[in-house]
């Protein structure tokens, strides 16, 4: 299951562990990343708090945790590649895998045709 968030977050649903993005539009919008901070493995987060953050030439933006729920995993290839997230947002560019503190929560957020409906 794929979902979007308002901030520009995607997230896919495999059981009840969300791998977590940044879309392509936010990519495109950032420009060329310069730097990714991920959150720590373990770190609980809650919905709207801020996750990670991504810096670019322009300007540098936090990314929000989407939902409640603990990191489990970060791709530290974005790290020590930060251009991957905006050549690959949406697969290679993935930011961490969080443990979702209920899935069901997914169904609020926005599926792949309301987000692309957002006014950008």
């Amino acid at each position: 299951m794929l979902r979007f968030t308002q901030e520009h977050e995607w997230l896919k649903l495999e059981g009840d562990v969300a791998t977590v993005g940044i879309t392509a539009h936010a990519a495109e919008q950032l420009g060329d990343l310069v730097f990714v901070e991920l959150p720590k493995v373990g770190t609980a987060l809650t919905q709207g708090a801020a996750a990670a953050v991504v810096e670019s030439v322009k300007a540098a933006s936090d990314v929000y945790a989407p939902l409640d729920g603990e990191v489990t995993e970060v791709n530290d290839a974005v790290v020590d590649a930060p251009e991957t997230v905006g050549a690959d947002p949406q697969g290679a560019g993935w930011l961490y895998r969080m443990r979702l503190k209920d899935p069901a929560d997914m169904e609020a957020l926005m599926d792949e045709a309301a987000y692309a409906a957002l006014p950008k």
